[in-house]
């Protein structure tokens, strides 16, 4: 039994199926907003947006008790929440972290379409980068 099977076992169809259509949403939206992190006119506008998606992935998965999501979400919300508190663009490093990130949840998104268990977390996605060079 897959996620997804798993899932259907436990919540109502309708809920499941909201879910995966906001999800893909915010997947599919995620790469092109951290790359903007990098850019100084569009650092805020992406900042704000991608805490707001993780911040929606963590009450979701919370909801769906999804943990590894949830773990990880509320990981990259925490770092978010750090880039927020700054007015200048994220560095490289950050920005490749969180392309990284958003890697992870695509994977996730194909286990949910494939009926797979979820993949387990690349361990590298645990470890903040520096953030505060520029």
């Amino acid at each position: 039994m897959g996620v997804r099977s798993g899932l259907e076992a436990n919540f109502d169809f309708e809920i499941i199926d909201e879910f995966l259509d906001h999800y893909a949403m915010m997947v599919e939206i995620m790469e092109g907003l951290i790359i903007d992190l990098g850019h100084p006119q569009r650092y805020r506008r992406s900042v704000e947006e991608l805490f707001r998606i993780f911040h929606n992935i963590k009450s979701a998965t919370g909801y769906l008790q999804l943990e590894s999501m949830v773990r990880l979400a509320a990981f990259v919300e925490d770092a978010l929440e750090q880039l927020r508190e700054r007015e200048r663009p994220a560095n490289a490093e950050t920005v490749t972290w969180l392309i990284s990130v958003a890697d992870m949840f695509m994977q996730w998104q194909e286990d949910f379409k494939m009926d797979n268990d979820l993949a387990k977390i690349n361990f590298s996605l645990l470890i903040l980068p520096d953030m505060e060079i520029a």
